[in-house]
């Protein structure tokens, strides 16, 4: 009862506009400064460099959403193409992680799909890849449409499915082929159209997770979950599938020592690394996800 309470809460908040643009002001407080890679690309890099260097992929994220100019838009456009030559320019592995809304989705869809393809056609020079981010269930059809588009003439692109919809176990046999980031959800959505039991969306995303790699398409599995790992693991073993197929992607700040074990048993192990002053709202969703993440907060504004 009081994880559901917390949980309701923090979405809430992490959708408040005052607070998200107060938060701007406050820096990175509140325990966000040890899952937030730092306010400026330049930062990013560092921070990538060190998981490199632990034999550690990455894939960064410059935050933000919900914008409401063209103008706007047209800013967070050209930081993720700043980000993507910075990746190339440092020589790290590191792919892009964007978010439609924060490129102009809400404001108008040949707008936020012409902004899409100046950067999946950047990153395409650079030999890099492109994940579109998936949001609140209200936009995942048109997400899935902006990505077909994209796709007729870019096959560095794909995008997120969430195992707490109830659409997405068809929507993964639809995206046979293009590669996935599988996540079990992180938005408040209501029990029309999501699993609200735990239990249900931890079998639907083992689910997700077998469909598409029987299809013998690249999977990365989104998971700190340590007994989804495992049954991946066993799974892939028995089925043979070759560890070149599929990758397991955590957080930045989250379960560092896990990522290194998976590493040293010959796992690909991808680190989503976000950055930027608009972290308010991804950080809260953090903190619903799990209640031990609010601990983990407090002991971080706490220390700071």
């Amino acid at each position: 009862m009081i994880e559901a309470i917390s949980k309701n809460f923090f979405l809430a908040v992490s959708q408040s506009k005052p607070l998200n643009k107060a938060a701007r002001k406050w820096g990175l407080r509140f325990g966000a400064a040890q899952v937030v890679a730092g306010d400026t690309v330049s930062s990013a890099i560092n921070k990538v460099k060190e998981l490199n260097n632990k034999g550690l992929c990455c894939t960064l994220d410059h935050l933000g959403e919900f914008v409401f100019s063209k103008e706007e838009a047209t800013a967070a456009t050209n930081y993720c193409i700043q980000t993507l030559h910075a990746i190339a320019e440092a020589k790290v592995e590191s792919n892009l992680s964007v978010k439609m809304t924060q490129l102009g989705l809400d404001i108008d869809y040949d707008f936020c799909l012409n902004n899409m393809r100046r950067i999946v056609s950047t990153a395409k020079q650079y030999n890099n890849f492109v994940r579109i981010d998936m949001e609140d269930s209200a936009r995942t059809q048109v997400t899935l449409d902006l990505l077909a588009e994209l796709r007729k003439d870019y096959d560095n692109v794909g995008t997120v499915i969430q195992a707490y919809l109830y659409r997405s176990e068809q929507d993964v046999k639809d995206l046979k082929g293009i590669p996935l980031r599988l996540v079990k959800g992180a938005y408040k959505e209501p029990q029309q159209v999501a699993f609200q039991d735990k239990q249900a969306v931890d079998e639907n995303y083992l689910t997700l997770i077998k469909t598409h790699l029987l299809n013998g398409t690249y999977t990365a599995i989104a998971s700190h979950d340590h007994n989804i790992i495992q049954q991946v693991k066993e799974f892939v073993k028995k089925e043979n599938i070759p560890n070149s197929q599929f990758e397991f992607q955590m957080l930045y700040g989250f379960r560092n020592e896990l990522q290194q074990t998976l590493v040293q048993e010959g796992y690909k192990v991808r680190v989503y690394v976000p950055f930027g002053d608009d972290w308010f709202g991804y950080f809260m969703r953090r903190l619903a996800e799990r209640p031990q993440n609010v601990a983990f907060a407090f002991k971080g504004f706490f220390g700071a």
